[in-house]
């Protein structure tokens, strides 16, 4: 090993530089997956965040639960006949209906996977 040190009063401290972090911003869903492992996961959790593979893992997670929740309030959606249609003629109706539609395709993708291993 090749290390370099830093002088520091009477001690020498090695300087060690972590691997990048991917790209990507966390959003609802990469959230709520860190604070799913921080609290119910503490050992998957704590090995990511050792490991450098945290980030990596919750921007993983987060673009699963995104793409699925996508597709599911679509195809709820079309099931259930709340179209652009709806929308012009009665938009209170289109937003009651969609706000319900979204809060169980949150619920789906938080059980299939956010809260899965």
């Amino acid at each position: 090993m090749n290390l370099i040190y830093e002088k520091c009063g009477d001690y020498l401290i090695p300087n060690l530089i972590p691997d990048p972090e991917p790209k990507g911003d966390l959003r609802k869903f990469g959230f709520m997956r860190k604070s799913y492992l921080e609290n119910h996961r503490r050992g998957i959790y704590s090995g990511l965040l050792l490991s450098g593979g945290l980030k990596k893992h919750l921007l993983m997670i987060q673009g699963q639960a995104e793409e699925r929740f996508d597709l599911l309030v679509e195809q709820m959606a079309e099931k259930e006949g709340v179209t652009e249609k709806l929308k012009a003629q009665d938009q209170m109706l289109w937003v009651q209906r969609m706000n319900g539609i979204r809060a169980r395709a949150e619920e789906i993708v938080r059980e299939e996977i956010i809260f899965c291993l």
